[in-house]
């Protein structure tokens, strides 16, 4: 990987292009099915797919509601009137020779999305985000004369997301990717799956000279990343690569690169197109939509809770910390999950005296985060996929709060109620797990380990510390495992009093 020296001097205009693929079960203008998880090549296609003569097509309207969906999420104005147009342009896999895309109508314009970079509040444009269909795949065969076209992804619905220019920095770029794709995916418009390619980002770069206040001339676009860890290497290193050579007196030419993950650099592709190389029309084929007021307040009236608001909520609900809401609102389907275990929660806590609402729902989400997302992970399932349902994650929380089960044995609770299911309580007596508080046979035990362990006991009373983990430990392993931490703690300490 070539390095290059940055300097603050030279400040980076960073805008996107997003394309994410519509959650349609068909096709933006025809009924073909779309699938991105079809593996055999040109199976989800049809004569309209395909451009075969004398078809038409006819607009999906679930995809229209959900790329209205996104816009007023994204607080986007959408105009009474939108409309289609044709996109010219020649390549395998285009049937047609154009694209159905939208141009000078699209469905929404002028929105924004605030992300928080830093401690501080940042907004980041929205310029447009228009609808249009998918292209096929071209496949090249390494060593082979010859290429291949799977049309499976061809004509999908595809809502284009453009922003201004407004990010200055890899960083920027990767929060401001990562909280577009958790609005769309609480919208349920997309599953936004890059390595699937359901979302695909495109940032074009450039750098301003110092003293400069307009926008540089050129633009250079980068394609073929799948990770926003990677858009934000690409990001940085064009900012490195055109700085160098604003400095050396050159001016970067507006190119398209890609970027080589193994290189850890962008490679040029092709020089890049304008709005004028399209040959944009109207597309004839298709009626002019219109957005009814009614239409707009019914979707508003629709919209979920999105993450900045849950986050918002989280913190001031739960008392959780930023770390522990982030990687919760990360994941749509587990922080449902958890939010329907504190439900479950709040009902033990009505019932129960004694029990610390805000202990118990600290420990579920780090439950959450930690045991069940790698189990989950591991099975590449979703939360309400799994066989461990709110309520009895929800009790076995509450038994290890109450102290009538340790943290180890805990986790071979949970690990058999996530493969075989079962209440936790049941499973704590069939396995024979239920913790020893019981104060005289811990005092058995730490009698027996003392008496064992003259070395530690000298040491742990001369002042080494450890010394008393160790027998902490020799205690829990004649209890086999199950003692209770905290009375073992208190007792044992009762028993050595340290020299003074």
């Amino acid at each position: 990987m070539k390095h290059f020296s940055s300097s603050t001097e030279y400040q980076p205009v960073i805008g996107f292009e997003i394309h994410i693929e519509l959650a349609t079960k068909s096709k933006m203008f025809s009924p073909a099915p779309n699938d991105p998880d079809e593996k055999t090549p040109n199976r989800n296609i049809d004569e309209i797919v395909t451009a075969q003569p004398g078809t038409l097509p006819v607009a999906n309207k679930e995809a229209i509601r959900l790329a209205a969906m996104v816009g007023l999420a994204l607080d986007c104005t959408i105009d009474e009137w939108s409309k289609f147009d044709r996109k010219h342009y020649f390549y395998p896999d285009l049937p047609k020779g154009y694209q159905i895309s939208q141009y000078d109508q699209p469905i929404s314009k002028d929105g924004h999305l605030d992300v928080i970079i830093g401690g501080r509040v940042k907004r980041i444009g929205i310029t447009r985000a228009h609808l249009e269909e998918d292209a096929g795949k071209n496949i090249h065969p390494e060593g082979l004369p010859y290429s291949l076209v799977d049309y499976n992804r061809a004509g999908c619905a595809l809502l284009e997301i453009v922003t201004e220019p407004d990010i200055e920095s890899g960083e920027e770029a990767r929060v401001f990717l990562q909280e577009l794709r958790n609005i769309v995916r609480y919208l349920g418009a997309s599953d936004c799956d890059m390595e699937k390619g359901t979302m695909r980002v495109e940032p074009n770069i450039s750098v301003r000279k110092p003293g400069e206040t307009g926008l540089p001339k050129y633009k250079v676009e980068v394609k073929n990343i799948n990770s926003f860890k990677f858009a934000e290497a690409a990001i940085n290193y064009e900012i490195a690569r055109q700085t160098e050579l604003l400095k050396e007196g050159k001016t970067p030419r507006q190119v398209t690169m890609g970027w080589n993950e193994g290189l850890g650099q962008t490679v040029e592709q092709r020089s890049k197109e304008e709005a004028n190389d399209y040959r944009y029309f109207p597309e004839p084929d298709l009626p002019v939509l219109q957005f009814t007021k009614e239409y707009l307040d019914d979707l508003r009236s629709h919209l979920p809770e999105l993450p900045a608001a849950k986050r918002g909520r989280f913190k001031s609900e739960y008392g959780m910390d930023d770390a522990t809401v982030e990687n919760l609102i990360n994941w749509k389907e587990l922080n449902f999950y958890f939010e329907d275990v504190v439900s479950e929660i709040d009902e033990w806590f009505n019932q129960e005296k004694g029990l610390d609402r805000a202990q118990l729902i600290k420990q579920a989400a780090n439950w959450c985060l930690q045991d069940f997302s790698a189990m989950l992970n591991a099975k590449l399932i979703n939360p309400r996929e799994a066989m461990v349902t709110p309520e009895n994650f929800a009790e076995l929380t509450k038994l290890i709060s109450q102290g009538k089960i340790s943290g180890s044995a805990a986790k071979t609770v949970f690990k058999t109620m996530f493969e075989h299911g079962g209440e936790p309580l049941a499973i704590i007596d069939d396995l024979g797990l239920h913790q020893v508080s019981d104060e005289n046979a811990i005092e058995q035990a730490i009698d027996k380990v003392i008496a064992a362990n003259e070395k530690a006991v000298a040491d742990f009373k001369a002042g080494q510390e450890k010394s008393f983990g160790f027998l902490v430990g020799q205690t829990m392993k004649e209890l086999k495992g199950k003692g209770n931490p905290q009375i073992i703690n208190q007792l044992l300490r009762k028993k050595l009093p340290r020299a003074v």
